[in-house]
């Protein structure tokens, strides 16, 4: 199970039988790894149900914690592509590099899944439980500019300072000069270094303004360059307060997402996304929890808890073969028991089971009991010769002659 975490079902079979001389085919790999890793699904399903029951108080976090949320394509079968989606938290910490204090990111730890953006804000709070989300003294959201990403922010830490990865905001601006002076031109890898800089360090609102009369330059003449600059004035105007970059530098925050960049690629896509790979739908969730664990650091805390719940799996399907027969039987019941304001088919004689229940409840309403029922002591039947016999013989004592 473990192996075939970390590579493909095959030479993980290989491997087990290198090193332990046990021999498993791909086959069992494979279904053995994906059991681990549904029974996984299903204990952190079960712990989300439990958080929203009780409504615990989580743990204390750190004092600055980043949270970073994006995307990866992973091909399923019948050559279709599905989004899974992936959340990053770690540790903000300040380190020494080239002799300048820089903010680091540390004790990285990932919750992944194929959902829609709301199914997965919502699985997700197993991981931000965990981690201590709420309680953390402060919360960087550095995201890209998709707004499911903002709403995952809001559900999890509505005040936390959002930031617009820098790669995402440089990359529009390096896409205006390109369109404007050209590729690999001079001029614009000067305008692009002062532009930047000016992002970075200095006043962002500059660099929209810049933007801003290069479109009204190019308003008359049109064409693709202006497309271009209109749509990066657009992007980064619409995202004002999260590029202030020199505001997020002095307190100590991040400003980039590499942090969930890396992990698309480390968590999902070095798994799933391997030449050849085609995945069922209902086997990437599994896959990707499994991922997590082991991304994560979290091998031996999370083993226990697959390892228990794989051993309760065979009470908890005979327990669920009791209560489809009890609901089968139940079924049955109701279908086979007569409706007492249904009439008859005329004609149809009437079964035992029906003049049974219509007798109980002519005695119980104290009306004439329907149906047949036993003659009376004067009915004519008494005066046959069979029924004269049968009264003699339930009447008469039996006497022992005296010795």
């Amino acid at each position: 199970m473990r192996l075939g975490t970390y590579m493909p079902f095959e030479p993980a079979a290989q491997m087990l039988a290198h090193f332990t001389r046990v021999e498993v085919g791909e086959a069992t790999a494979r279904r053995m790894t994906e059991k681990a890793g549904a029974a996984y699904v299903a204990v952190q399903t079960a712990e989300l149900e439990k958080l929203k029951r009780e409504l615990p108080m989580g743990p204390e976090g750190p004092a600055l914690q980043q949270l970073s949320v994006d995307g990866a394509m992973v091909p399923l079968l019948h050559k279709e592509w599905a989004e899974v989606r992936t959340l990053a938290i770690g540790t903000v910490r300040q380190r020494l590099k080239d002799g300048e204090w820089e903010p680091h990111t540390e004790e990285l730890s990932y919750f992944s899944r194929l959902a829609n953006h709301m199914s997965f804000a919502e699985l997700a709070t197993v991981e931000t439980h965990r981690r201590g989300t709420a309680r953390a003294g402060l919360v960087a959201g550095v995201v890209d500019g998709a707004e499911w990403e903002q709403v995952f922010i809001d559900l999890h830490r509505p005040d936390a300072v959002r930031i617009l990865d820098w790669g995402h905001s440089s990359g529009y601006v390096a896409a205006a000069a390109r369109a404007v002076f050209g590729v690999g031109t001079a001029q614009s890898a000067e305008w692009l270094r002062v532009q930047l800089h000016e992002l970075k360090h200095g006043d962002p609102g500059k660099v929209l303004a810049k933007l801003r009369g290069i479109k009204e330059e190019l308003a008359l003449a049109g064409g693709e360059a202006l497309e271009v600059v209109s749509t990066s004035l657009e992007y980064l105007g619409k995202r004002a307060d999260q590029i202030r970059y020199a505001e997020f530098i002095a307190a100590g925050y991040p400003i980039g997402s590499g942090i969930v960049e890396s992990a698309n690629k480390l968590v999902v896509e070095a798994r799933l996304k391997g030449a050849g790979m085609h995945w069922e739908r209902g086997h990437v969730d599994p896959m990707v929890a499994l991922r997590n664990v082991a991304c994560s650091g979290r091998w031996e805390e999370a083993w226990p808890q697959i390892a228990e719940f794989l051993r309760a799996e065979p009470k908890r399907r005979s327990a669920a073969r009791r209560e489809e027969r009890k609901a089968a039987k139940r079924a049955a019941q109701e279908a086979a028991a007569p409706t007492m304001e249904q009439p008859e088919e005329l004609g149809a004689q009437p079964t035992a089971r029906s003049v049974r229940t219509k007798a109980v409840s002519a005695r119980a309403t104290g009306q004439a009991t329907p149906g047949p029922r036993r003659p009376a002591s004067d009915h004519p039947w008494r005066r046959m010769p069979v029924g004269r016999a049968a009264s003699a013989t339930t009447s008469t004592p039996c006497t022992v002659p005296e010795m």
